[in-house]
């Protein structure tokens, strides 16, 4: 059974949202009532994002946009406060998996791409959801890091430090805009059916085969359920919580899963 949100009349700027936990987001946000400003890589999947979303009767627009790109996201931002007039709540969620492989065989490339989407796509979002917010008397801010930003994986150290900064930077941006009526939070996510997963163990099976033993409620998430908790970290239910990483993964931290 899933918690009934109400965002009718908010606006949400979504970054990261054709797929997985994203797309996934966007529609418990716009079943939930709110107005979306989607941006992700893919232009038929925005497309389709756009077409499933037609039935709450809620706007949505969709920009493809690559996070890396300051001066794009900048514009994206812009064009986002300019078509609602003011953005409520932001979910900085674009990430890529990155080459799964020990430290010392990763190139400056595999470094970089890590780093650029899932670290500076965040800082990208943040820079200028902050001003608008605190101008606008405050909003929600959302980051999307990892069960790995909290803990060590072997072969995943880039992706780990990548995650490992986001809580750093969601972290402090919430001491620097509390006192703004901004709240900014993290989520920290285990196992979750996506793309992602897929292609950070190599197929859906490698995947299965390598974490479902390591998860104590036995098996992996699905996307909606982590959209849900992205709602209450929105939502005014969490009014008093900022500056945290709430991991959800079935358990497998507290059962030690450093294991995996």
């Amino acid at each position: 059974m899933q918690v009934k949100y109400d965002f009718s009349g908010k606006n949400v700027i979504l970054i990261g949202g054709t797929t997985g936990i994203g797309r996934a987001t966007a529609l418990a946000f716009a079943g939930a009532g709110a107005n979306l400003y989607v941006s992700g890589l893919g232009a038929d999947l925005g497309k389709g994002l756009k077409e499933d979303v037609k039935p709450f009767g809620v706007e949505i627009e969709f920009e493809e946009v690559d996070v890396r790109d300051g001066k794009a996201m900048k514009a994206l931002h812009e064009n986002a406060f300019a078509r609602f007039g003011r953005i409520d709540i932001a979910f900085n969620n674009a990430g890529v998996p990155g080459k799964t492989a020990p430290v010392h065989e990763l190139e400056d490339a595999d470094y970089d791409l890590l780093m650029d989407v899932n670290l500076r796509g965040i800082f990208n979002g943040l820079r200028y959801q902050v001003p608008h917010m605190a101008a606008k008397g405050g909003g929600a801010i959302v980051n999307t890091s990892s069960l790995f930003g909290v803990m060590g994986f072997a072969t995943t150290a880039v992706y780990c430090a990548s995650k490992w900064g986001v809580i750093g930077l969601t972290s402090s941006v919430a001491l620097e805009v509390a006192r703004k009526n901004i709240r900014v939070n993290a989520i920290a996510p285990g196992s979750v059916m996506t793309p992602l997963l897929r292609g950070m163990f190599g197929s859906e099976q490698s995947a299965r085969d390598t974490v479902l033993p390591m998860i104590p409620m036995g098996r992996i998430s699905d996307p909606s359920e982590i959209a849900q908790l992205v709602l209450f970290l929105a939502s005014d239910a969490a009014s008093f919580i900022t500056g945290q990483a709430v991991v959800i993964d079935g358990g497998g931290f507290v059962a030690g899963a450093d294991q995996l």
